[in-house]
């Protein structure tokens, strides 16, 4: 299972922010969301760390571990 994609859904969620608006606040394109929250595309390391950052999380809780 890919961690990285479902946590991002329920950080997202959680946060009430749309693909899109999640987008923005990283810098990326609004469909790039959807990539990896549906594991069509891998994110980069630099936008790993933008993640883990924007939620408040360490990299590994955001890579490791179910959350919820």
């Amino acid at each position: 299972m890919n961690y990285f994609a479902y946590n991002l859904k329920v950080l997202r969620q959680e946060s009430a922010l749309s693909q899109p608006q999640l987008a923005k606040e990283l810098n990326v394109s609004k469909g790039m969301i959807s990539f990896w929250e549906n594991e069509k595309y891998e994110p980069t390391a630099s936008n790993i760390i933008a993640v883990a950052k924007f939620f408040n999380i360490s990299i590994d809780e955001l890579l490791l571990v179910k959350l919820i």
